[in-house]
């Protein structure tokens, strides 16, 4: 897709359509839980399933939508979601609630595949991947506080998503229709392979964590804290609406302190929130511990989908961090419910935070490692200039053949030691008065 999109909105839309299934994974899985014949354990598996096809779109799309074509990549997913989730919404026989919500998955999968590419394509994919986190959490806020209005069920939030993923339609029109070859990324290596692997790799275990709380959130606020649905509900809006606050936070400071610092010391602290959320036996602890952490959250999660951005300008790193996210998303609702369900609450949390607080080490690693030295746009990286932004000037690789030098001629009998000196005032061939040999 062209490297600098002609506007920022069509992305965050697609974002939003791609991330808003995860974001309403905690109703969607004690919705499925009260009103299907699960139990716990299997609603968390049919969250996992959802989010599991999301993450398999992405991996297999990553490096495909260039050559596919955005807007084609794009509607195709928001098809897929509108279908499949509409579908799972309207029946309660539990093999086509399963297909459909595998079907809007990958839906969701190849709607955040082009947002994501997009995004890290352009000038700024900070900002860019900030104002969609803004956007999905808002959306998803309205939502929270709606839903316990409208009745009961398992099929509102589906049909939700489904909702959001037709009204996000007409935005498509304005992303590109087929590959665009300046930017294609044919026979292009991919950079940074080692840093990011191992980010890859990280943040599918911090996903992993970070959901198996979300999946299990609601049930820790009506078992253990002792709420009502709604106020529940109440909770998730507050804790939503205060990450609006934390993504905003995050769109002002930018990169001003690098990525290490937000991301490291972000991880830590939400291993904290975590831990203490899952001991809630009150709203005050409940209500603190959430809010608390979805401030934090999406804060640090546009820190690493920025990362993911600079790794490579062509948007395959951001693709795969989006994938890895989803994929880790995917088995926390399953890891948070075999936790909850065999350990409690509080011992969940203190694992989840344990894990949390390994992974801040590799993960500031990486940041400090590939954005130690923050140069602007157009900046020289290992392996030469990034062609990423603008104009560059053409530098020659490493290890090429040296230029031949061009001979030149000397005319004259005799070189003397003034004609070999060093330039300097005085010692020109017309220089009044000056004798010697020069130097």
């Amino acid at each position: 897709m062209p490297s600098r999109p002609r506007a920022a909105w069509p992305l965050v839309a697609l974002f939003t359509a791609g991330y808003l299934a995860s974001y309403l994974l905690p109703t969607l899985v004690g919705r499925l839980d009260d009103h299907l014949p699960l139990t716990t354990p299997e609603a968390g598996v049919l969250g996992s399933v959802l989010l599991l096809c999301s993450a398999s779109a992405g991996f297999l799309l990553a490096s495909r939508v260039e050559r596919l074509g955005a807007r084609r990549i794009s509607r195709a997913g928001l098809l897929l979601m509108a279908a499949g989730y509409g579908a799972a919404a309207a029946t309660t026989t539990l093999p086509l609630v399963v297909a459909g919500a595998a079907v809007g998955g990958l839906g969701s999968g190849t709607t955040m595949a082009v947002a994501s590419g997009g995004i890290a394509a352009r000038r700024d994919p900070h900002r860019a991947s900030t104002l969609g986190l803004l956007t999905v959490s808002a959306t998803a806020g309205a939502l929270y506080l709606t839903m316990p209005a409208l009745g009961g069920g398992h099929g509102l939030p589906l049909a939700a998503v489904a909702v959001v993923a037709l009204l996000v339609w007409p935005a498509t029109g304005r992303l590109p229709r087929s590959r665009d070859a300046a930017t294609a990324t044919t026979g292009s290596p991919l950079p940074h392979r080692r840093s990011g692997a191992v980010l890859v790799g990280a943040i599918v275990l911090w996903a992993l964590c970070q959901n198996a709380l979300w999946g299990v959130s609601g049930r820790i606020g009506t078992d253990q804290a002792g709420l009502s649905e709604a106020a529940v509900g109440a909770v998730f809006a507050a804790a939503l609406g205060a990450g609006l606050l934390g993504i905003l936070g995050a769109s002002a400071l930018g990169t001003r302190l690098g990525r290490a610092a937000p991301i490291g010391a972000g991880t830590v602290l939400i291993a904290g929130c975590i831990a203490a959320s899952a001991r809630a036996d009150g709203l005050a602890g409940f209500a603190g511990g959430e809010i608390a952490w979805n401030t934090l959250y999406p804060a640090v999660l546009s820190y690493l989908i920025g990362l993911g951005a600079f790794l490579d300008p062509h948007g395959r790193w951001a693709v795969m961090v989006g994938s890895a996210s989803a994929l880790g998303v995917a088995f926390g609702p399953l890891a948070g419910s075999l936790l909850s369900e065999h350990a409690g609450f509080p011992v969940m949390g203190l694992v989840l935070g344990t894990t949390l607080l390994l992974l801040a080490v590799p993960l500031t690693l990486v940041a400090v490692h590939t954005t130690a030295r923050p140069l602007p746009f157009g900046r020289v990286r290992r392996g030469g200039l990034a062609a990423t932004r603008a104009a560059s000037v053409p530098v020659p690789p490493l290890g090429a053949c040296e230029q031949p030098v061009a001979p030149l001629s000397v005319t004259g009998r005799h070189l003397t030691r003034r004609a070999l000196s060093t330039a300097g005032p005085g010692t020109g061939p017309g220089a009044a008065g000056s004798t010697g040999d020069g130097g």
